[in-house]
């Protein structure tokens, strides 16, 4: 494991702190008019899903930890557990749902994610960037509407709602952005 400077942690980040492995969430460098300059650092707990925020100056040195990623396939939910398979050795690992938060409606079965270990234990899970879903419900066009940043409110297919362009209707498939849960284009 490496160790970095204070100043040099980026979010998603997974440091090895107080004796527990954290992800780094949201760091803002602040350089106060007194004293010397830090990094205040905003992290999660990877085992148990706890918040904690952390000022690091830039010679307070932590241990950066690599985790290793694996593809794995998502194969069902039950009481609130996802399964995934390890599609080269057909291993299953289950993590709680809550690890996915907001993003969990974008999961569908089949698909194909990255599941991270720390040494053989599953910590974290990340969703493809682009996902393809269906517009279960939006507005009618309204003819004229041409302005190039209008939009208009839609329901997904999985209940997720979001923002579409005015020629977006209702049944077509459509690709969102998993991080910004944001529409991106046309599927």
């Amino acid at each position: 494991m490496a160790k970095i400077n204070g100043n040099e942690i980026r979010p998603g980040n997974v440091l090895e702190h107080n004796g527990g492995l954290w992800a780094a969430v949201k760091v803002d460098h602040v350089k106060p008019g007194k004293g010397g300059a830090f990094a205040q650092v905003e992290m999660r707990n990877l085992r148990n899903g706890s918040k904690l925020n952390e000022r690091f100056r830039s010679a307070d040195k932590v241990e950066r930890v690599r985790l290793e990623q694996r593809d794995m396939q998502f194969l069902f939910e039950s009481e609130g557990q996802l399964t995934f398979m390890d599609t080269e050795t057909f291993d299953q690992v289950t993590l709680d749902a809550e690890i996915l938060g907001e993003r969990r409606p974008f999961l569908q079965d089949g698909m194909t994610i990255v599941v991270e270990f720390y040494d053989s234990e599953a910590l974290n899970a990340t969703l493809p960037q682009k996902v393809t879903c269906r517009v279960a419900e939006t507005e009618p066009v309204v003819k004229g509407q041409t302005a190039a940043n209008s939009f208009k409110p839609a329901v997904l297919d999985n209940g997720v709602k979001i923002t579409v362009p005015p020629f977006v209707g209702p049944d077509e498939e459509i690709v969102v952005n998993t991080e910004t849960m944001e529409y991106s284009e046309r599927a």
